[in-house]
């Protein structure tokens, strides 16, 4: 009754499901590639709190007369809001069981994001390996790509996490 299941649904009683977050270490395979769903509309509010919260008062975010003399002719949307909601879907299935993220690299920006676009967002697993001191944990890598809906690449990154292997997980104690 309480098998594993790679559908992201586990069977928790008669007719009764429990969604699942993420994976643990032995779910994955190098070489699987994650599409990530659904697809998020970037709006104007998204990038100018963001640029707010994040104390970046660049004009070229948050001054549309400003940004009517730059090449774009418009404010681009800041790269953290890019790199947050392209993250963001990414997390729920790459690393929703994580313990915790462990690094960031190789971020690229390509191709601006403007108010109005979509993203979507996929990651292939690059490398995994059992953790050499945390027993029962083990550390994943991904790239992950995000475009907007007309294909364009405008963000890819790799990162790493550790997840717990099915042995260690404690997610019937927390009820996940």
């Amino acid at each position: 009754m309480d098998e594993p299941s790679i559908t992201g649904y586990r069977r928790v009683g008669e007719q009764r499901y429990r969604e699942q977050v993420g994976f643990h270490f032995e779910d994955f395979t190098v070489g699987d590639v994650f599409e990530h769903r659904p697809g998020r509309t970037v709006t104007e509010m998204d990038n100018v709190l963001m640029s707010m919260l994040s104390m970046n008062a660049a004009p070229l975010h948050i001054d549309a007369a400003y940004c009517a003399g730059t090449p774009w002719g418009r404010p681009l949307v800041s790269s953290l809001v890019t790199l947050s909601i392209v993250g963001g879907m990414a997390a729920r299935s790459t690393s929703g069981r994580a313990i915790a993220n462990l690094g960031w690299e190789h971020i690229r920006l390509p191709a601006p994001v403007f108010a109005g676009d979509t993203l979507y967002a996929e990651s292939e697993i690059l490398s995994k390996r059992l953790s050499r001191s945390r027993p029962g944990e083990g550390i994943v890598g991904c790239r992950t790509t995000g475009t907007k809906s007309t294909g364009e690449v405008v963000l890819t990154f790799e990162r790493s996490f550790l997840v717990p292997t099915r042995e260690k997980d404690i997610g019937d104690l927390t009820g996940y």
